[in-house]
């Protein structure tokens, strides 16, 4: 088929793949433009661009698309069978769903209708979900609403971390959108029942607040590995977070119980077993207490 290929960050660059390892004729890419970013700002192409690059395919990085008549032309004029959407960034206007002779599918990470939206790997780990997977949905205008053509899932365990799932739904994703090209599946409308959404992620969102119950911090934690991270404060410094375990113990919310950096919560209590302190490198809660002592009784910030 000739497709054209839309998405931005590592999540999609498998199904990227995919496509083209199964023969079809990718004929453009689209992704978001080229951003600042790292230390430096120096201006980055993003995965999925680099991707295409690398496989010699045309890459389009219109910064809008809504108002864009040309792009809106020119996405037309490469006369797809289809559109394959995984993390784009961008609404696609009616005029692009309708373009492509077989419509626009998307690779939407989550069992829809559960998580609709920008965030759905971490909104699953964080709300306790015991599974979550990738689902094959025809593009409609609503966000994430259109029918679904194919679903598989995957459970969500007590150690599974955003990191770990985002890459076991990118393979799937890969493995589902072949199957939906190849089978031509019947459309089932989402059910109206247990609709949810996950917001789009800001670095507000990894600070912890001890207030909160100890279960709910742990999967925060894992939720947010590795974007945004969570963190919290220690001597008006900033304290990063990247594993957790829970752990016996009461007391006010934010206070350290032992030498072992075990820390009360609103409920129950929580021990990071990894963090990283500004300017050092990931270390072992207890190589970085060897170094820096918190002694039971010291009071986190938020």
């Amino acid at each position: 088929m000739r497709v054209i290929f839309m998405g931005t960050p590592d999540f999609a660059v498998p199904a990227l793949h995919a496509l083209v390892g199964a023969g079809h004729e990718v004929v453009a890419v689209y992704c978001q433009p080229p951003r600042p970013a790292g230390r430096g700002q120096s201006v980055r192409k993003c995965p999925v661009h680099v991707a295409a690059d690398t496989l010699g395919i045309e890459v389009r990085t219109p910064a809008r698309l809504r108002s864009d008549q040309e792009a809106q032309a020119a996405f037309a004029a490469l006369h797809a069978d289809v559109a394959v959407v995984a993390a784009y960034g961008l609404i696609l206007p009616r005029a692009m769903l309708d373009a492509p002779r077989l419509g626009c599918l998307n690779v939407h990470a989550s069992l829809l209708p559960r998580w609709r939206g920008a965030g759905p790997i971490q909104a699953a780990i964080l709300t306790g979900d015991r599974e979550t997977g990738v689902t094959i949905m025809q593009m409609e205008a609503g966000l994430d609403t259109g029918p679904m053509l194919l679903r598989e899932s995957v459970p969500i365990t007590g150690t599974t971390t955003a990191a770990g799932l985002h890459d076991v739904l990118a393979e799937m994703g890969g493995r589902l959108i072949l199957r939906a090209l190849a089978e031509n599946p019947v459309a089932v409308p989402q059910p109206e029942a247990g609709v949810t959404y996950a917001p789009k992620l800001e670095r507000e969102h990894g600070r912890l607040d001890w207030a909160q119950d100890a279960g709910e911090l742990e999967r925060r934690v894992r939720a947010f590995d590795p974007w945004p991270g969570t963190f919290t404060t220690l001597d008006g410094a900033v304290l990063k977070v990247l594993a957790a375990e829970l752990a016996e113990g009461s007391g006010s919310p934010g206070t350290v119980l032992d030498n072992a950096l075990t820390i009360a919560c609103g409920h129950g209590a929580l021990r990071p077993t990894r963090v990283q302190a500004p300017g050092r490198a990931a270390m072992y809660a207890a190589a970085f207490l060897r170094g820096r002592p918190v002694p039971a009784g010291t009071v986190l910030g938020g």
